[in-house]
């Protein structure tokens, strides 16, 4: 037990601090396609802390078939959803996948949904930033798992917090995009401009979570307690 939560807490350390400074790093040297090397590092990342974290080795495969079919479902419903602005289930999935799989899941699904749809909506300098932010949307739902399962008010809290997450990490896009470099009055004029959109994004992640959390959280329990992932 101490060992599987040591492995944890580096594999939580490693993701955030690695993913954030590829961020950085990449916000820095977007010139050209340069950015697909950040989004590759970020995956690379992912996937390396993933195979960290299994513990049962009988389980691996088991696992990432599970993963790779909540990441399948993830990018689906943003294509199904692609007329709709705003309104997805997109990150209801990756939630679900953090807290029935763990923060390494969360933050997997998270990051190659953002890399995976993009091949259909198109990659550029802004992919690395989606897949930090769904990947750390999805890693944080993996260490709130205990009160988002219990609690509908937790979930509902953490859906507004998911949506106003994304758009602030995504603003930041905005304003490196438009002047190369970071100013915190564009910062402060993207954040109210974007106001409304991050308003339905809230809405649609407290919507599709409330749907999705026993239908799906139920199917889920019973794939971890049948398979042991």
């Amino acid at each position: 037990m101490k060992q599987t939560r040591k492995k944890t807490m580096i594999s939580i350390t490693i993701l955030l601090f690695g993913s954030i400074l590829l961020l950085v790093l990449g916000a820095a040297v977007f010139q050209e396609k340069r950015y697909a090397w950040i989004s590759l590092g970020i995956a690379v990342l992912s996937c390396a802390v993933m195979l960290h974290s299994f513990d049962r080795r009988h389980t691996h495969i088991r696992r990432l078939v599970f993963i790779a079919v909540m990441t399948a479902l993830s990018v689906a419903g943003r294509f199904l959803f692609a007329m709709i602005p705003a309104f997805k289930p997109v990150t209801a999935v990756i939630v679900m996948t953090g807290m029935y799989f763990g923060t390494e899941a969360g933050f997997l699904c998270g990051a190659f949904t953002a890399v995976l749809s993009n091949f259909y909506f198109g990659q550029g300098p802004w992919t690395p930033f989606q897949m930090v932010s769904f990947g750390v949307i999805g890693l944080l739902a993996g260490i709130c798992h205990k009160p988002l399962k219990a609690s509908r008010i937790a979930l509902v809290c953490y859906g507004i917090f998911a949506g106003a997450f994304y758009s602030l990490i995504m603003d930041v896009w905005t304003v490196l995009w438009s002047q190369a470099a970071f100013e915190p009055d564009l910062y402060t004029a993207a954040i109210l401009a974007a106001a409304p959109f991050t308003l339905l994004y809230s809405i649609s992640n407290v919507i599709f979570l409330l749907l999705m959390r026993k239908p799906l959280g139920a199917r889920l329990q019973r794939v971890i307690t049948k398979y042991g992932v």
